[in-house]
């Protein structure tokens, strides 16, 4: 079967197709001829391991010290179809379409992968292609899960930084489902695209800092952490919540210090893709109440590049790989 290949950590370049063995499931898993996967900023991130140190280190004792021998095909989203099913798998059959998570095991940028039945996976609606599907299980697990936990409440204001990226388009959507108030902020050439999927208000960063306003929030999620923390928090009300979805250790400690010892709310998660989010995600696209946003496409053959331009910053939404079968 063809793959890309991930050989060395570093710049695009290191991905490269290739022809390698098809796998075989073992007793609890599900052979999976794939459709569609994506170019997603944490892929990236990992592939150039440009991470904290406290990341690095365990990452490179997971992956490989010099080069990535444990984890060759990279990709964490996937749509497509089961073709054969362990043993032991209770759930799914051969015919299924589905699509999943393929989470820290990787492995989507290839057009077959064996997944344990255990992986958020789920059975994709007729009406939602493999395209957008593959696009739901990482931004939008990730944007649901923060709100829930923000406890967002219909009438509430929120600002979403970064609201232009593969979880910004969710969490403005899903806000406005929940029927709160949405200021997304991210640069001026995506504000027509985030207008479009129901922002009520917009603000270029590279012309305004949301933190200058004097409008307060009763919460902020924050994709990008490149705004100052203080500022950030600053900008919500007494009671507020900051969602802080990109943390780094010094983050981290003034969180905990803010929630300790103030009204206000720092949320830090670590979200992990169920089925029952899955399915949830995928009914709301089904029925237009979610729009997957789909910037380009790219065939699997062309994934660094897909990987190039999701590092130029200037994605609307999502990138999809697409992987067709003759």
């Amino acid at each position: 079967m063809k793959a890309i290949i991930w050989t060395n950590y570093g710049p695009p370049g290191v991905l490269q197709l290739q022809e390698v063995e098809k796998p075989t499931p073992k007793d609890n898993e599900l052979l999976i001829k794939t459709h569609a996967a994506t170019a997603f900023a944490g892929d990236c991130e990992f592939r150039r391991l440009d991470l904290s140190i406290f990341l690095r280190i365990p990452l490179r004792l997971y992956s490989g010290i010099f080069k990535p021998t444990r984890i060759p095909i990279l990709g964490q989203e996937l749509a497509g179809e089961v073709v054969a099913a362990g043993k032991n798998v209770t759930q799914f059959k051969a015919g299924d379409q589905i699509f999943a998570s393929a989470g820290f095991s990787f492995g989507a940028y290839a057009e077959f992968v064996c997944l344990p039945e255990s992986n958020a996976i789920a059975l994709r609606p007729e009406s939602v292609s493999y395209e957008e599907a593959a696009a739901i299980p990482t931004g939008g697990c990730e944007a649901l899960t923060y709100l829930r936990q923000g406890k967002i409440q219909k009438g509430e204001t929120i600002l979403v930084n970064g609201a232009g990226g593969s979880i910004g388009t969710f969490v403005v959507q899903l806000a406005k489902h929940f029927g709160a108030h949405v200021t997304a902020v991210d640069h001026g050439d995506k504000l027509d695209m985030l207008r479009s999927i129901g922002a009520d208000d917009v603000i270029d960063y590279t012309q305004e800092d949301f933190a200058d306003r004097a409008e307060k929030y009763d919460l902020i999620f924050d994709s990008v952490g490149k705004n100052s923390f203080s500022r950030c928090v600053s900008a919500l009300k007494p009671t507020g919540r900051y969602l802080l979805a990109s943390p780094n250790p010094t983050t981290r400690f003034l969180g905990g210090r803010v929630s300790r010892r103030t009204d206000k709310k720092v949320i830090i998660l670590a979200v992990e893709p169920t089925q029952q989010d899955l399915t949830y995600l995928a009914q709301l696209v089904a029925d237009g109440t979610l729009k997957v946003v789909i910037d380009k496409r790219y065939p699997l053959e062309k994934t660094a590049d897909a990987h190039a331009y999701v590092e130029t910053g200037q994605k609307k939404g999502h990138v999809v790989i697409s992987i067709p079968h003759v």
